[in-house]
């Protein structure tokens, strides 16, 4: 298992724009920046992290498109969110007037805001305390439901703001509430 690695850089930032360059020269690497300009190279997934990951896109973009209030994202969007991080969740969707007030030069690179649904999938080499903390900076940042899905537990945490974390063991399906109406995930295509 190769788990993420972070690079401090705290003597040199990275403009934005030097690290969307960064970002498009070396395309088989993922990067992530924390609010602190740290940056965090993730190695690619294995096969069954990807493939659950692609049963969790489905299901997102078959609901999207027939709901067609927003649009959705895999894990090769780039956010900023407005601390300054740079984040890329497994899956994530916003409102279409987001999208639609979005500049054809935002909609190019990382979009310039914090998704207003993200899920994120601990696949075996990812540091649940790291995944936690991330799913916490979504909500600090205007995400209003969020999804930690660890298969290795089959469990789910909940995230929502102004509400504490919810853990649901062994759930079947998930409910987008309020934020997704009618999308059901269907959890038994991901254990």
């Amino acid at each position: 298992m190769v788990n993420a690695f972070e690079i401090k850089l705290e003597s040199f930032k990275l403009t934005d724009e030097q690290f969307y360059q960064l970002c498009q020269d070396n395309r088989d690497l993922r990067f992530e920046r924390n609010s602190n300009g740290d940056m965090m190279i993730m190695p690619p997934t294995g096969g069954e992290t990807s493939h659950r990951n692609l049963k969790i896109i489905q299901q997102l973009g078959i609901w999207t498109d027939e709901n067609n209030t927003g649009i959705a994202f895999d894990s090769s969007g780039g956010f900023k969110l407005p601390n300054g991080a740079n984040r890329s969740p497994d899956a994530a969707w916003i409102p279409r007037e987001k999208w639609e007030n979005l500049t054809l030069e935002e909609r190019q690179r990382f979009l310039p805001l914090c998704p207003d649904f993200v899920i994120e999938l601990r696949s075996p080499s990812d540091n649940l305390k790291s995944l936690q903390k991330k799913m916490q900076e979504y909500v600090e940042n205007g995400t209003k439901l969020g999804w930690l899905i660890n298969p290795q537990e089959k469990q789910v945490e909940i995230y929502k703001q102004g509400k504490p974390i919810e853990i649901l063991d062994n759930p079947q399906i998930l409910s987008g509430e309020d934020i997704l109406p009618n999308f059901i995930l269907n959890l038994k295509k991901i254990w």
